[in-house]
């Protein structure tokens, strides 16, 4: 007696394969989405600076944490808050300058106090209170992978032009280098934004070339207002 064999059709396979293309596509399709996202995400932290500098100028007439009188100008609404003003070291302030690194933890920094002041001010959303280490750490804007993002007023990359830096760390070369094309020219070493690795410590970084930028590697991108 003989066995019948069963088995898949050749239509049967087709289809299978067809579901399992429709399915990896949608799985990478939507990788590409919300990498896009992310570095808008890291794209709107760098256009957003501005807006706070802006805002406080046109406001109170001063440069947020350069603020001579910053006590007047929002002490108000810290109080209100139940938190202490920063007071950076007064022989800086008033400068038109922002002394400090961009990642700075030092409470007298006045790239520090620049984040409290834009928020107090009523432009930035985000906790206000700087008052002990502890807080500081968990008060400092991040980006969307958790790198610090702020502002200084030296050079943070060789090359670089501008009165003011806006940095961002820990973005991942891949994405650096899709916001390098988002928001200048491409060119990592070159223009308005640049690209380095870390850490930063207060001296000059040295600009990583668009075809050494490893996508898996984190790095500091830097833009020039």
């Amino acid at each position: 007696m003989r066995r019948s064999q069963s088995g898949f059709t050749l239509i049967e396979i087709a289809i299978v394969l067809v579901i399992i293309g429709l399915l990896l596509g949608g799985v990478l399709k939507g990788q590409e989405l919300i990498n896009s996202a992310k570095v808008k995400n890291f794209a709107t932290d760098f256009r957003s600076v501005p807006l706070f500098i802006y805002g406080y100028q046109d406001k109170y007439k001063a440069l947020p944490g350069d603020d001579v009188n910053a006590a007047t100008h929002v002490g108000g609404a810290a109080t209100s808050a139940g938190v202490t003003l920063l007071t950076p070291t007064a022989g800086t302030l008033g400068n038109g300058t922002l002394n400090g690194n961009y990642n700075s933890l030092i409470n007298t920094d006045e790239t520090l106090a620049f984040w409290q002041e834009v928020r107090l001010a009523g432009l930035a959303a985000g906790p206000t209170d700087f008052g002990s280490v502890a807080a500081i750490a968990a008060s400092v804007p991040t980006n969307a992978d958790g790198g610090r993002v702020g502002i200084q007023s030296v050079i943070p990359i060789t090359g670089m032009s501008g009165s003011y830096f806006v940095c961002s760390e820990g973005i991942q070369g891949k994405f650096a280098k899709q916001l390098d094309t988002t928001m200048d020219d491409g060119n990592t070493a070159g223009g308005s934004v640049r690209i380095a690795a870390g850490p930063y410590s207060g001296t000059a970084l040295t600009a990583a070339v668009t075809t050494d930028v490893v996508d898996g590697t984190p790095y500091i991108v830097c833009m020039g207002l």
